[in-house]
């Protein structure tokens, strides 16, 4: 043997170097090492298929993937794809025992798939216990949450905490009845009305998959053309799902089904309801019992069988966006499970949001609406008074009632109720052209301008920069205002007016469903509007400048669609209904609503955006928390290449005394905030990017908390 040899011998000593080139031969053609499986302190294996993928039940990015254990031979037949089980979680190598891998807390999952060997190299712990028999998860709900977690940057598990409620073991033991026969198909009735309305139930009737956004008239209708829509969807022996923004439209919806089905043939699912009764339903729709579901934001996942249709009301609404992470939007998960089932779409609202003009606008829906002589037929006179008709009256102005609200709420008392609509207090004004009341938006990012306490030049809310040569582009003004305008003692001051008529109220503490048709003044906040028998006689838009003067890029289309659902309560221009706005006259929203035109205004809201780069023409998302955190995380993420980093700016610091909304800083604590911006086509890499990233913090134990939200609905 050659001294050559010797050398290469390296840890083989002696060896003749064929037997060397060998070993080395046999190594790389074998096989990737498969764990053996072996079931917890030595009870039998499952025989066939004895590796059981789990998804545990941990929220954390590092840990989204799944993990595969042993079944016992005992746990074989209930052990199937799609039910609940508890598994051992946390125990490391150093926690073998004899070949066994013991130890780790017991934490819940649901067992995705069973193998018949794994991928891991180690010995697998054993499934502790199959929780129910009853499988809650099939391939096509585990797809749709994989689909919004891939969307929302978050997890499986919190995706999956949302869709599957929690198990009630009494609802699991009782059975679900028996399906009934799919109905006839129901008349057009009021979808006649709409152009291309009878065409659209005509096609769910026949098994077609329509995708429609509807502009609905005004009045109390729109539940029963919805329940025409279920029913033509039920007729062709397939499923439907209808998603709401509270309960009272539930109520609505599930109320127009009963008359037109029938009991028995839906299913309201509801967070309001009961552990029991919530689960006894989603199971029925799960067994496939019930093929129509309606319900709230908590429906958006219904298991529902043969899906046909899906349809969501009042998109706009803030209600339909999840609270609890990733805090996905109900609009967009049906527009996800219209693209996976292939199945019918149908966005409504008497307003239109930009969402739903972008897609008819991009030819994936078509319009469904009524010609401008059914609009003005059905619509109420709308009547405007602005800031010089306010400034000729000084009493009034005073007391932010004019002279025409006055006379409106008189005329209105004589006929039937009257609805007041005071924005809601704590709505923080932005700044715009004291000339033509134009907002004042950043020169480098279009942001919103915001003043600051120590007088020294606005800031941009969006990038942090300071703005010191502003001008407007509008009418070349260079003064700035911020609109500010109270609204407290709004049901003092009536009631101290009108001392003989009723005064009622509906908010957030106390929401009112229906008011009677007899004369009475109703004071709502937006969106706690009841239901008058008979439409009310008149209704007064109060605040104007509150709800436009927010620092949001939805302020205008918000306050536009609030306006709208509050003018719809009111009787027709026929009837006497008459409906007066405080606000500027010469505001596109204000004219947007004497014109009853809320598609037009989406549209120009939606050409603006696309100059501009906003959403939802661009993908956006926020990164918050302290600022450190911040800096660091936005500065170690793989963004694409084409994304732009709005910030940091500082958020508002929230008072020690006052309640902490979702997603908001800790009380007394001082957050930063960072908008990511990326144009069409890659929002996939940028929620990927965002992800990996916070996936990797968590792994890394990084300090300070950091959340990541993919399309926030307030950006300013």
């Amino acid at each position: 043997m050659s001294s050559e040899n010797e050398s290469e011998d390296g840890g083989a000593a002696g060896a003749p170097p064929e037997q060397l080139a060998l070993i080395r031969e046999s190594v790389r053609q074998a096989k990737t090492p498969r764990a053996k499986p072996r079931t917890w302190r030595g009870a039998a294996l499952a025989e066939q298929l004895p590796v059981a993928r789990v998804l545990v039940d941990k929220g954390v990015l590092h840990l989204d993937r799944y993990f595969d254990y042993a079944v016992p031979k005992e746990l074989d037949a209930e052990a199937q794809p799609g039910v609940r089980v508890r598994v051992r979680f946390g125990a490391g190598r150093h926690r073998v025992r004899e070949g066994r891998r013991e130890g780790g807390g017991l934490i819940d999952g649901f067992l995705i798939e069973r193998r018949a060997e794994s991928d891991y190299s180690g010995p697998l712990a054993a499934l502790a216990q199959v929780v129910s028999p009853e499988p809650v998860l099939d391939a096509e709900l585990l797809a749709l949450a994989r689909a919004v977690a891939d969307r929302y940057a978050g997890s499986l598990a919190d995706v999956l905490q949302l869709a599957v409620p929690p198990r009630n073991a009494k609802a699991e033991k009782r059975p679900s009845p028996e399906p009934l026969p799919p109905p006839p198909p129901p008349e057009a009735g009021p979808w006649e009305r709409y152009e291309n309305g009878a065409a659209f139930v005509e096609a769910l009737a026949s098994g077609g998959a329509p995708r429609a956004v509807w502009n609905a008239l005004p009045g109390p209708q729109w539940s029963e053309l919805l329940a025409r829509a279920v029913a033509a969807t039920l007729a062709s022996g397939r499923g439907a799902l209808v998603v709401v923004p509270d309960g009272r439209a539930v109520a609505r919806v599930d109320a127009a089904l009963t008359a037109l089905l029938g009991e028995g043939r839906h299913a309201v699912l509801t967070a309001e309801a009961g552990p029991e009764k919530r689960y006894r339903q989603w199971l029925a729709v799960r067994r496939g019992s019930v093929r129509a579901v309606v319900g709230t934001r908590a429906a958006m996942f219904a298991p529902v069988r043969d899906l046909g249709l899906v349809a969501v009301w009042d998109d706009g609404d803030d209600s339909h966006s999840e609270l609890h992470a990733p805090q996905p939007h109900a609009r967009e998960v049906l527009l996800l499970r219209a693209a996976q089932d292939r199945c019918a779409f149908l966005l409504g609202d008497w307003s239109c949001t930009v969402e739903a003009a972008q897609l008819v606008e991009s030819g994936w829906a078509r319009p469904i609406v009524a010609s401008r002589e059914r609009v003005r037929a059905a619509a109420p006179l709308v009547r405007t008074v602005g800031d010089g008709e306010l400034a000729r009256d000084g009493a009034a102005r005073a007391a932010r009632l004019p002279t025409l609200a006055w006379q409106a709420v008189r005329e209105g008392l004589r006929h039937g109720p009257v609805l007041v609509q005071v924005p809601r207090r704590g709505y923080v004004p932005r700044l715009a052209c004291a000339r033509c009341r134009e907002p004042a938006r950043c020169r480098h990012c279009s942001g919103p301008l915001a003043a600051r306490a120590d007088g020294e030049a606005p800031v941009c809310g969006w990038c942090g920069r300071e703005e010191n040569a502003w001008h407007c582009a509008e009418c070349g003004g260079f003064r700035l205002r911020a609109q500010v305008v109270g609204a407290r003692r709004t049901a003092e001051e009536l009631g101290r007016a009108f001392p003989a008529v009723p005064v009622r109220t509906s908010g957030r503490e106390h929401v009112l469903d229906t008011v009677p048709g007899a004369p009475a003044l109703v004071v709502s906040t937006p969106g706690a509007e009841p239901v008058a028998e008979g439409g009310y006689a008149a209704a007064l838009l109060l605040d104007g400048w509150a709800m436009l003067g927010r620092p949001d890029l939805r302020a205008e289309e918000d306050a536009l669609r609030r306006w709208i659902a509050a003018a719809a309560l009111v009787r027709d221009q026929r009837s006497g209904g008459t409906v007066v706005v405080v606000a500027e006259p010469t505001l596109r929203p204000v004219q947007a609503l004497v014109r009853w035109d809320p598609v037009g205004h989406a549209r120009r809201e939606l050409s603006e955006r696309a100059e501009l780069g906003f959403p939802p023409v661009s993908r956006m998302a926020s990164v918050s928390g302290p600022p450190d955190a911040v800096v660091q995380f936005v500065t170690g993420v793989d963004l694409p290449p084409d994304a732009e980093v709005l910030g940091p700016v500082p958020l508002p610091v929230i008072p020690p005394d006052r309640p902490r909304r979702t997603g908001a800083p800790p009380p007394g604590e001082r957050w930063d905030r960072a908008l990511v911006r990326v144009p069409p086509g890659s929002g996939a890499a940028l929620a990927t990017a965002l992800k990996t990233a916070q996936a990797a913090r968590m792994a890394r134990g990084d300090e300070g908390v950091v959340r990541v939200r993919i399309d926030p609905p307030d950006i300013g």
